[in-house]
């Protein structure tokens, strides 16, 4: 079987073509994907807390993390919409199933990032701001 002519061949060019391709996608997310911009907005509200609240590192990585995973996933859904809007735009069960999906995923890291931050940031927040003084 022959390689693909699109397959990358290697060396420090792959590299500095992947970071553009990655730019370029961050990008064009940030551009057409307004939930994207939305979690990206939570992202950059929830990190600080998690890096300058009194965290071990191990909770300040389980808090980080749950917040790329929602953008990480986000990413995957808009992958996933727009190959399926490429294909048609007819409605079809099919393309509605992969875009469910897709949402459903999303809701389901969306889930786990609440549960991360209201056990692990909840308790300590509540107990910086409502400590005797």
């Amino acid at each position: 079987m022959q390689p693909s002519p699109f397959k990358s061949h290697g060396g420090i060019a792959r590299i500095r073509h992947a970071i553009r391709y990655s730019r370029q996608g961050l990008a064009d997310a940030f551009r057409r994907e307004a939930a994207f911009r939305q979690e990206l907005a939570l992202t950059a509200v929830l990190a600080p807390v998690a890096v300058f609240f009194p965290f071990s590192a191990v909770e300040r990585l389980l808090l980080l993390g749950s917040l790329l995973l929602v953008l990480i996933v986000e990413l995957l859904n808009s992958a996933v919409e727009a190959v399926v809007d490429r294909i048609s735009t007819e409605n079809h069960p099919m393309a509605g199933q992969a875009k469910d999906l897709g949402s459903a995923a999303v809701m389901l890291a969306l889930a786990l990032t609440a549960l991360a931050w209201l056990s692990i940031a909840g308790p300590v927040l509540v107990g910086l701001f409502l400590a005797p003084r």
